[in-house]
This record gives C-alpha cells, sequence and structure tokens, in this order.
C-alpha cells in the first residue's frame, strides 16, 4: 500500500476507534486458553485493568470460560474429555477452582464479584432473560463485577459450541454494553496473507471468509466463533473487539482507542441494525419449530419488508405455541427469519395456502391475518 493511502486509512482507524473513548459499560470474555495457562496471574491482571476502567467510569461485565479446563487439570485427565458427562464432571470440579482465582484477584483491591451461571435456554425464555437483565443490573449497581460462565454442569449444546463467544454477545444485549471485549490467544483476525486486520466494516465480506473455525484441546470455539459473535452484537450498533489478552494492559488500551486487535464496526446509522427486543427474538430465543415459506413470500419477508401471511406458508414443522419462536425457511432450506408465531402449530397447519379472509372459516376464529407479524420478525 502507498505510503499516502496507509495514512488516510490509519487516520480512518483512530477515528473509528475513538469511540471506544466514550464506553461506560462493556462485556469483557477470557478465553479458555489464556486462564489455562496462567490461572492464577491471568485473572489478577484482568482485575488490575477493572480497576482502573472503573476510574474512568466504565463498568466491566467479565465472561470467563476455564472451568472445564481447570477441572481436567485438578482431575489429572490427560485432555479435554469427548463424552458429555466427562465434560460434565470436569466443569463441576473446575467452575469452584475458577471462581476462587477471580475471588482472590479482585479481593486484592477490595472489590466484590458475583458468579452468574446462565444458559442459551436461560436466556431465550423471555422472563427468565429479563430477570437475569434485572439481576445484572443491580450487581452492577452495588459495584460488584459480574462473573458470567455458562452452567455447564447441567448444559448440553453450549459445552459444545462456542466456548462463550455466543455467551458474550447475549449477555451485551441483556446489560445493555456499548462494546465486547474478546480476549484470545492471537494478536486479532488475520487476512489470508495471515496479516492481522485491525478493522472490518463488513463482517461477511471482509472477516468470515478468513475467519479459521479449528479449536484447540483447552477451549472449544475458534475465530469463526469469535467472528459470529461479532456479528450478533453489531447488529445492535454495538463495536466489537477481537483483541491479545497476553499484551498488558490490553483492555485499558483497547478502550483508550489504541490500534490493538480487530475492531468490528457497527452499521452506520440507520443501517442493518436490531432493536434489544429483536436482537433477542434474532438470537436469544431458540426456535422450537420451523416454518417453510414459497418463493413469493420468502420475497415479500425479505425485500418487501412485509409480515408472512398464512398464504406463503407450505408446511409446519415442530409443537409450538402462539407466541413462541419460529425459523422461517425457504423451499431450499435455508433459515431466512426467525419470528414469533401469531397461531399454534396445529392451527397454522389447517390454514396454510390460505387467504387471511378465509382464515375465519377454517378456524372458527381470527387473532390476526398474519402467521408473523412484521414487528415480531427478524430477516436474519
Amino acid at each position: 500500500m502507498a505510503r499516502a493511502a496507509r495514512g488516510t486509512w490509519d487516520r480512518e482507524v483512530t477515528s473509528e476507534r475513538a469511540g471506544l473513548v466514550q464506553c461506560r459499560r462493556v462485556v469483557v470474555k477470557i478465553g479458555s486458553r489464556l486462564l489455562a495457562e496462567s490461572p492464577a496471574s491471568r485473572p489478577a491482571t484482568i482485575a488490575d485493568q477493572v480497576v482502573e476502567l472503573r476510574r474512568r467510569g466504565v463498568e466491566v461485565v467479565i465472561v470467563s470460560s476455564g472451568a472445564i479446563a481447570l477441572g481436567v487439570r485438578r482431575l489429572r485427565l490427560a485432555g479435554r474429555p469427548h463424552e458429555l458427562p466427562a465434560l460434565q464432571a470436569a466443569a463441576a470440579v473446575g467452575q469452584s477452582r475458577l471462581m476462587q482465582h477471580w475471588e482472590h484477584a479482585f479481593a486484592a483491591h477490595d472489590i466484590a464479584i458475583g458468579q452468574v451461571l446462565l444458559t442459551h435456554d436461560d436466556l431465550g425464555d423471555r422472563r427468565r432473560f429479563l430477570s437475569a437483565r434485572q439481576t445484572l443490573r443491580a450487581l452492577l449497581d452495588h459495584q460488584v463485577v459480574p462473573i458470567i460462565n455458562e452452567n455447564d454442569t447441567v448444559a448440553t449444546e453450549e459445552i459444545k459450541f462456542g466456548d462463550n463467544d455466543q455467551l458474550a454477545a447475549l449477555v451485551c444485549n441483556l446489560v445493555s454494553a456499548d462494546a465486547l471485549v474478546i480476549l484470545t490467544d492471537v494478536e486479532g483476525v488475520r487476512d489470508a496473507n495471515g496479516v492481522r486486520m485491525p478493522i472490518v466494516r463488513d463482517i461477511d465480506r471482509e472477516a468470515a471468509p478468513v475467519a479459521s473455525g479449528t479449536t484447540g484441546d483447552v477451549g472449544s470455539g475458534g475465530m469463526a466463533s469469535k467472528v459470529g459473535s461479532a456479528r450478533i452484537v453489531t447488529r445492535t450498533g454495538v463495536p466489537a473487539i477481537v483483541a491479545p489478552g497476553r499484551e498488558a494492559d490490553v483492555l485499558v488500551r483497547v478502550l483508550a482507542g489504541a490500534d490493538v486487535g480487530t475492531l468490528f464496526v457497527p452499521p452506520r446509522p440507520g443501517g442493518n441494525t436490531l432493536s434489544a427486543r429483536k436482537h433477542w427474538i434474532a438470537y436469544g430465543a431458540k426456535p422450537v419449530g420451523r416454518v417453510t415459506v414459497d418463493d413469493g413470500a420468502a420475497r415479500a419477508v425479505k425485500d418487501g419488508g412485509k409480515s408472512l401471511l398464512p398464504a406463503g406458508v407450505t408446511a409446519v414443522d415442530g409443537d409450538f405455541e402462539l407466541g413462541d419462536t419460529v425459523s422461517v425457511m425457504t423451499a431450499s432450506g435455508v433459515e431466512l427469519a426467525r419470528g414469533l408465531v401469531a397461531y399454534p402449530a396445529g392451527e397454522l397447519r389447517k390454514i396454510s395456502g390460505l387467504q387471511s379472509a378465509a382464515i375465519e372459516a377454517r378456524l372458527g376464529y381470527k387473532s390476526t391475518d398474519e402467521a408473523i407479524h412484521r414487528d415480531d420478525l427478524v430477516i436474519l
């Protein structure tokens, strides 16, 4: 790159990173590998930085991996188990040791911590989601640093995918965070030539093609998981940073606008951003059924901003109730959207393919013209 072009590009990076200085609440996710290699000193260095950030008026919520890795070490296992019961046993043993390390790290600064164990099911249920939000806000109001982890001793799918990356993204919505910082053991996202990408504006075009989905023996997430988490949070207008967790004062430097790691920039105002409620529909609530639509309905929903009408529904799979989250699938089997369905599965099957005017004659009543109203529908 020519010198003049590089200079212009650097000014753009500096300008876009400058907004991080204004963050007042951030979610910080620490990966298993970082904690496993320094289970006592890593939390201590993070705590030191949290103290400095608090002096600057920044609240920090920590999503901490590491329970399984510490449990494997404590149980003297040869490596990370593959069987679910063994993984859950390791998590049960390692979780208490993980919290001991965090407790000691923050006790040195006379700061209280609070353990919060979540599963995706906790965030998928709207009432439990709101309850968790209230709990976390109460902890922050009392100057407590929340330490969040997946409840691996009872979770199933959560152990296998994401290594807390997706959970951290969902926690951003839970606490209305201003930024997500994912600390990992590499310098950031690298391009096809192995060079760090300081800034990413279009995740699907720039970062997704070069992100590796490989995982190691310690954790369960790869760079693809981190890029996926960045995609989730940027859709609500929140920036995400994948940063090297081994570097000194990395959190303080990132939130001071330094060129560290890879910054994922949210869409510009008025772009493809989601409200907190629609973010929950898209990513927090797990679909309990599927609705397949014809090509005309798919175009109306995706390109026309329309509600999904029963006339466009060709198949209904699953046993769901009114208000449950369902996946909207194209005829070719691609998930197009997610939404809160306006009719139970059995009744939606009866009115599939019908014009809205015929609903009452078929069911004996009509609560709404739509299968999924546009206000309850999110394009993925």
